[in-house]
């Protein structure tokens, strides 16, 4: 396992924005991952894979992000993931709002999405738990089959978040 470096070794960096910047950078290498950038995607069908692929059977997001009327993501992603087909699964399996789109964006564009409450639908205390606890965001670190995992652990990766708001939440550029 990849791990993530901890919230006290940016201690070191004495000016505040900059070691907000770097927190949020090392949060990023979870954000920019492939488990978490399949959700976000840049249009309506979500990707799969670590290659990012477009999601094979076609499916569209819908109007509440848990795909079309004749096609519901909980058609085949049920609560957990399935080993014998080897379909991930968790039971808030749905795409990440539209508004929130992270493919093909840098990291300071995610950063300036996810603090834009309009884009976000969240303040930062329901961002930080939903990065920090939210067990859809946790199914990153436990993705099943052949899947790569996400850097480090759910808990390391809400620690450089709320690290990363209690310093100003700075963006990269």
């Amino acid at each position: 396992m990849t791990h993530l470096r901890p919230v006290v070794s940016f201690a070191a960096i004495d000016d505040r924005g900059a070691r907000s910047v770097a927190l949020f950078a090392e949060a990023g290498r979870v954000i920019q991952h492939p488990r978490c950038m399949n959700c976000h995607p840049r249009g309506d069908r979500p990707t799969q894979t670590d290659a990012m692929r477009p999601h094979m059977p076609a499916v569209a997001r819908g109007v509440d992000g848990g795909g079309a009327a004749t096609l519901r993501c909980t058609t085949c992603h049920h609560a957990a993931n399935f080993a014998s087909s080897g379909v991930p699964g968790n039971a808030g399996w749905k795409l990440a709002p539209a508004e929130m789109a992270w493919q093909d964006r840098s990291l300071g564009e995610i950063c300036r999405q996810i603090l834009d409450p309009a884009r976000a639908h969240l303040d930062r205390a329901a961002l930080l738990h939903h990065m920090a606890e939210d067990d859809l965001v946790g199914w990153a670190w436990h993705p099943g089959g052949a899947r790569q995992p996400a850097p480090g652990t759910q808990e390391e990766f809400g620690a450089l978040i709320k690290a990363w708001l209690e310093t100003g939440a700075r963006c990269p550029a």
